[in-house]
C-alpha cells in the first residue's frame, strides 16, 4: 500500500549530503503547527504546508535541495483583523555548505544552507523559506471596513466651523485705541 503524497509527513531531520549523493526526492507534508515561528503569525494552526524537495549533486559537484513549498495560510487582514488567505508558493533554491568561506564560492544563483556534519532539521530550512516569501502586509481584497469619516464631506459638513485665532486680534486691531 503506497501513501499518496497528501498523506505522507516529511522526516523531521535527514542529512542532506547524504540526500544529494543518492539524489533522493521526498514529497510531501508539514503540519504548521511544528513550525512555531510561522505558527504565531497564522491564524489557522491545522493548516499543512505541501513540499516538494530534490537533492542533487551538479556538475560543479555542488549538493544541492531545489523544490517547492505551497500553503493556503489565513493571516490576519491588517484594517480589519480577520482572516485573510493567501496562497504561498515559494521555489526553493539551496546549495549545501560546511561553512561561510565555502558558501561565498557558490552561485548567485543558490542560497547557501550552512551546515556541518550530521543531520539538520529540515522544518526550519522549510519555514525559513516560508518566512521569507509571506506577504508584508495582509488586506481583503474587498473592502472590509466601512468608510471613516476622513475625507468624507458628508461627515465633515455636521461639524461647527472653527473660529480663527486671528480673528480676536482683528477685533483689536479694528478698534480705536484709547
Amino acid at each position: 500500500m503506497s501513501n499518496t503524497p497528501e498523506q505522507t509527513r516529511l522526516p523531521k531531520l535527514l542529512d542532506p549530503r547524504k540526500f544529494a549523493q543518492k539524489g533522493i526526492e521526498l514529497e510531501g507534508q508539514i503540519p504548521l503547527r511544528e513550525m512555531p515561528r510561522v505558527a504565531e503569525l497564522v491564524l489557522d494552526q491545522d493548516a499543512l504546508v505541501a513540499v516538494k524537495l530534490h537533492f542533487s549533486v551538479d556538475e560543479q559537484r555542488f549538493k544541492l535541495i531545489t523544490g517547492t513549498v505551497s500553503a493556503e495560510l489565513q493571516l490576519p487582514c491588517q484594517r480589519c483583523l480577520e482572516p485573510a488567505p493567501v496562497s504561498l508558493e515559494s521555489s526553493v533554491n539551496l546549495a549545501v555548505a560546511w561553512d561561510e568561506d565555502e558558501a561565498k564560492n557558490f552561485p548567485k544563483r543558490f542560497d547557501p544552507l550552512i551546515h556541518g556534519e550530521g543531520q539538520t532539521d529540515i522544518y526550519i530550512v522549510i519555514e525559513d523559506e516560508i518566512l521569507l516569501n509571506l506577504p508584508m502586509v495582509v488586506y481583503h481584497d474587498h473592502d472590509c471596513i466601512g468608510k471613516t469619516s476622513f475625507g468624507d464631506e458628508e461627515a465633515d459638513s455636521g461639524l461647527e466651523e472653527e473660529k480663527n485665532p486671528f480673528q480676536i486680534l482683528e477685533q483689536l486691531k479694528g478698534s480705536p485705541k484709547s
